[in-house]
């Protein structure tokens, strides 16, 4: 088990033979390291963590360290990291706040340098963190997000296959297979990206494409639109917007540029 002598490995975690572990590396409690996993100098594990196969943690990482939040008591809880995610330098993940609640990264997703989630975030596989994107508590990513540099305020809820554009905050819900930009606002759906994937049909795409133009670009009350497009919406693109939009949410949705106020931190959902 390739160990650097400098690393500090306390007797409770639990090494699989194959993981390495660098130089002045510390994992600290009852940390799990699946197989193949890599661990770079000056990385910090911590706590009831789990590291999934083939995961990379590079320099300076904090993974499972105690949350942000006030309200944490000490109580024990955890983080899981899925297999084949890479996480950079300087990236955080802290694990949850609540007794026995969990911080969840899924699989294959890379989280570049200074990335940040919060206690109790649920990050679905395959999504990309950009460089000093920051996720605050019991934030939900889905499927193949990307989050490109932008600050997502805590219980926002954004769907699969989403891009967040740059240098944004985040402070409302997004809807699955669109594009965020500018302040917190829809401006397109995410076509590319669907067609890139190999996932979906030219119909599951022109289905996005309705979902933007009837819910995104059209100034009238959000609950109507979605009653409308409820009744025409189709296939497995269709109903997932739809399941999202009609979803539980405390922030709200986040509205289209024309229906989005010239100030959109400062409004009321529509």
């Amino acid at each position: 088990m390739p160990i650097h002598p400098t690393a500090i490995v306390d007797k409770l975690a639990e090494i699989h033979p194959s993981a390495e572990i660098g130089p002045y590396v510390i994992v600290d409690g009852p940390v799990k390291l699946a197989a193949h996993v890599k661990v770079y100098p000056f990385a910090y594990l911590a706590g009831w963590t789990e590291i999934g196969e083939r995961c990379e943690i590079h320099p300076h990482a904090v993974v499972g360290h105690l949350p942000q939040d006030f309200h944490f008591e000490g109580h024990r809880s955890f983080c899981r990291i899925g297999a084949g995610t890479i996480i950079r330098e300087g990236v955080s993940i802290h694990r949850g706040t609540q007794p026995d609640s969990w911080t969840l990264v899924g699989e294959d997703c890379f989280l570049l340098a200074g990335a940040h989630v919060g206690h109790n975030c649920d990050v679905g596989n395959n999504v990309r963190l950009i460089n000093n994107s920051a996720l605050g508590g019991h934030v939900s990513l889905g499927d193949n997000v990307i989050i490109a540099g932008s600050q997502v305020h805590q219980f926002v809820r954004i769907g699969e296959f989403t891009i967040v554009g740059p240098g944004i905050v985040v402070i409302k819900d997004v809807a699955p297979f669109m594009k965020a930009w500018d302040d917190c606002v829809v401006v397109s759906y995410n076509g590319l990206g669907l067609k890139r994937s190999g996932l979906f049909s030219r119909e599951d795409v022109n289905e996005a494409r309705k979902a933007y133009k009837m819910l995104f670009r059209e100034r009238r009350p959000m609950s109507r639109k979605i009653e409308e497009y409820a009744a025409v919406a189709q296939g497995k693109v269709g109903a997932r917007i739809l399941e999202f939009v009609r979803g539980e949410s405390r922030m709200g949705l986040a509205p289209g540029r024309w229906n989005a106020p010239k100030n959109a931190a400062d409004s009321a959902e529509e």
